[in-house]
């Protein structure tokens, strides 16, 4: 894959089985010549963060190369949740899978399809720590991703899922 870029993405999982959905949806996103799986973090359970009472989730962060330009990896991810039925029916909801791009390359986007880097990202511990534990030097918006989940509300909410 010549012009590669790297990108993490975060998924999450609250419907369903959802740890065998999220190992299913890692699978599906890199079974694409285009996207070439570079890192998985450990998968941590937390607490819903904001919207309405749902069970707790599933999450998981992993880093990506991919030729895919940002809207086609997002069309990608997206095509993915639909595999695994995500309904969106009501915003911050529970969810069989959602797939965040939380960076892509250095890419600075504000538009309404995609912003880059995640606009909520630096606030979630569920998407901050296991990054952090699975690249302790990554950065975000040029501040160590493992400074930044330690300041995180929710991280108080968030403990290493061992599975079944």
């Amino acid at each position: 894959m010549s012009g590669t870029v790297r990108s993490v993405l975060a998924l999450g999982s609250n419907l369903g089985e959802s740890n065998d959905t999220l190992s299913l949806a890692v699978a599906d996103i890199v079974d694409s010549p285009h996207v070439r799986l570079r890192e998985v973090s450990p998968v941590v359970l937390s607490k819903a963060v904001g919207g309405p009472e749902q069970p707790d989730y599933l999450n998981m962060v992993i880093e990506i190369e991919t030729d895919l330009g940002p809207y086609e990896l997002l069309e990608h991810c997206q095509a993915v949740e639909n595999k695994h039925h995500r309904v969106r029916t009501v915003r911050w909801g529970p969810r069989t899978l959602d797939i965040d791009i939380v960076t892509y390359g250095n890419l600075v986007s504000d538009d309404e399809r995609l912003t880059l880097p995640h606009p909520r990202a630096a606030e979630r511990a569920f998407v901050l720590q296991p990054w952090a534990w699975m690249d302790s030097s990554a950065r975000l918006a040029g501040r160590p991703v493992t400074e930044l989940a330690e300041q995180a509300d929710d991280l108080s909410g968030l403990a290493p899922f061992e599975g079944v």
